[in-house]
């Protein structure tokens, strides 16, 4: 059964990761803290200090991406103020200019939340490529009226799909 880690089980880990993660050299945090030597605190570094970046990474980036939709949602809140504000004074102009980044915000808040996708679709069922395809498939299944029939039921049903 492994060992488990000094530097780990020590009740300051908290503090002994931040000085390995600021620089602090390896006798240094050995002999601020005690119990732990030299090698034991090079061994934390080098095995348990890359996960728990890793981990520290993924909540500040979960983080960053709240901050970023708060920050959207913000602006359509204060654009529709805006907006409000420019229609109650009969400003049609800036009202306009407001509805279009409303309609901004929420096309952006929609793709930060995943709700919008505006990736190319393609079909490949009117292609060229496919078109040619199906045809050799079926004058090679000529041959075999009973597979050609199936296959061809099968392609009127997917493309009926599409």
């Amino acid at each position: 059964m492994p060992r488990r880690c000094t530097v780990c089980a020590h009740p300051e880990v908290e503090a002994i990761n931040r000085a390995l993660v600021g620089g602090a050299p390896y006798r240094s945090v050995a002999n601020r803290y005690e119990s732990l030597s030299q090698a034991a605190v090079q061994r934390h570094q080098e095995n348990h200090i890359p996960a728990a970046l890793a981990k520290a990474k993924a909540a500040g980036d979960v983080a960053n991406a709240d901050d970023l939709l708060a920050q959207v949602r913000d602006l359509q809140v204060r654009t529709l103020a805006i907006l409000e504000a420019a229609e109650g004074v009969s400003q049609h102009r800036t009202a306009l200019s407001a509805i279009r980044e409303a309609r901004n915000n929420l096309e952006l808040l929609a793709k930060l939340l995943g709700e919008l996708n505006d990736s190319p679709t393609v079909n490949v069922l009117i292609s060229p490529q496919w078109i040619e395809i199906r045809t050799v498939l079926l004058e090679v299944l000529a041959a075999y009226p009973e597979a050609r029939s199936a296959v061809a039921g099968r392609l009127l049903a997917l493309e009926a799909a599409s």
